[in-house]
């Protein structure tokens, strides 16, 4: 679980979203699952939880990426310490996390997705990508 500072925002793989003692360690109120393949979490009463079930690539649901991205774009402006999780944590996670701030701060994505990558490893697939991209303007 990495935190990408100077943000309230850490991502990681399923196996850390499960980690809830490490959760509350850090100070996390928030956790989105991005993982499609990943059976729900069933995470204590204490910490709210998002699920978006999408693909790790091409063909995911206009709607759905926009609940995701922008549900992480108001939690990051509210400064609402949050963990994004998806399968391995390298493709989904820094890919929301990134168009999320893009959506905050009105920059470039790819210079987010780049500040992203700076604090987290990660391998985005160019079609989920491209999915987020496409998406961006409907956002700002």
């Amino acid at each position: 679980m990495n935190q990408i500072h100077p943000y309230p925002l850490w991502l990681g793989h399923s196996g850390e979203s499960r980690d809830f003692k490490k959760i509350f360690d850090l100070g996390v109120k928030v956790v989105i699952q991005l993982a499609a393949e990943e059976a729900p979490l069933q995470p204590p009463r204490e910490l709210v939880y998002c699920r978006f079930p999408l693909l790790d690539g091409a063909g995911n649901r206009a709607e759905l990426l926009f609940l995701a991205v922008s549900t992480a774009a108001t939690l990051i402006k509210m400064r609402v310490p949050t963990l994004i999780t998806c399968g391995a944590g390298i493709s989904r996670c820094p890919a929301v996390a990134a168009a999320a701030l893009s959506m905050v701060y009105h920059e470039p994505p790819e210079s987010y997705l780049e500040k992203v990558l700076e604090h987290h490893h990660g391998d985005v697939s160019p079609g989920f990508w491209n999915e987020i991209i496409s998406l961006l303007p409907s956002l700002h």
